[in-house]
């Protein structure tokens, strides 16, 4: 399959472009398009034939379900039934824009979008090519991220190439990803929402609409049998080829750490990169606050593996506000935690 790239205009995207993708997932097919968190691969979500064809371009596992895509808060009642208001009240407040709810789903929905379960994952993006997208195909559409699975989530369409180049029909390239990790995700399916996956929308965020939150015990790192109704659950996710030791604790000793772990790989011939602190090494990447960390965190993952890095020495950040869905995808990805 040869996959055509078209770079579209994010602030005023061209329609007749927009059209040729959405003509594409009405036929059956699949496309990238951007969205404000990270670059989606897209299929209408209530064909099963197009659906399956997500998991095995990705090689996704068929029980990690995906998130539905809507342009127009009228389609959550086709979707979902027995919707508690407060669903709503987080709608008014954060859509669009990065967070996923979480409801029972209705019959038109395949069980195969959701990775057999009987709930369905919803959100509506802030980003005028997805909505266009969407609204033009006339249908909801199910689109995780558009990598290999497993690995680090694409920020930009250079990244979705690098993956997925003759897989897809388009990849639909409007530059940059805003936020650079994916959405937030809550469950309304339960009497207590629950929290499943940070992201983009914090937890402190919420809980002003929400009040009470639970938040899923694998999110701290704990292992549960219980159902996982959110992507970024049950799988070792975002990983670069690079193996990532995560090292948290107050920031000299962190430092120190750091130093001592360089030196340590560094003698045994090992490629050393370094993200989160100024230490010279191979690579180093630094960044300023959790906004750009976000941002380029999965960027920084790929450049680690083009410049052939071995081991990935990463700072710990706060795990308050963004740094809740900051630290959730360095928990994912990395192979060794140190606490200091």
């Amino acid at each position: 399959m040869q996959t055509r790239i078209i770079k579209v205009n994010s602030k005023n995207p061209n329609l007749s472009q927009i059209k040729q993708a959405a003509k594409t997932i009405r036929s059956g097919g699949l496309i990238v398009f951007p969205t404000e968190t990270v670059y989606g691969i897209g299929a209408n979500a209530l064909d099963s034939k197009a659906v399956k064809k997500i998991f095995d371009t990705k090689g996704r596992p068929a029980d990690n379900p995906l998130i539905v895509h809507i342009s127009d808060v009228a389609d959550l009642g086709i979707l979902a039934d027995n919707i508690p208001k407060i669903a709503f009240d987080l709608i008014g407040k954060f859509w669009p824009g990065p967070l996923t709810i979480v409801l029972k789903k209705s019959r038109i929905v395949p069980k195969i979008t959701t990775g057999g379960l009987d709930t369905v994952a919803i959100r509506m993006p802030k980003n005028k090519i997805a909505l266009e997208l969407i609204s033009h195909c006339g249908t909801p559409i199910a689109a995780p991220s558009a990598n290999v699975a497993g690995r680090p989530s694409p920020t930009r369409a250079q990244h979705v190439i690098d993956d997925l180049s003759g897989k897809v029909g388009i990849i639909l390239d409007g530059g940059p990803a805003r936020i650079g990790i994916e959405s937030t995700v809550i469950d309304l399916s339960t009497k207590t929402p629950m929290l499943l996956r940070p992201g983009g929308i914090t937890l402190e965020q919420l809980q002003k609409v929400l009040g009470k939150i639970a938040i899923h015990p694998i999110i701290h790192g704990r292992k549960t049998k219980t159902i996982h109704r959110s992507p970024g659950m049950k799988y070792r996710h975002y990983s670069p080829m690079a193996k990532i030791i995560l090292i948290e604790g107050p920031k000299l000793k962190v430092s120190k750490k750091i130093s001592q772990l360089l030196q340590l790989y560094k003698r045994q011939g090992l490629r050393v990169g370094i993200l989160g602190t100024n230490i010279k090494s191979d690579m180093t990447i630094t960044q300023k606050n959790q906004e750009q960390i976000a941002a380029n965190l999965f960027r920084s993952f790929r450049e680690f593996d083009a410049k052939k890095i071995d081991i990935i020495l990463a700072q710990g950040t706060s795990r308050k506000g963004l740094g809740m869905g900051i630290m959730n995808r360095l928990d994912k990805a990395a192979y060794r935690k140190i606490n200091v």
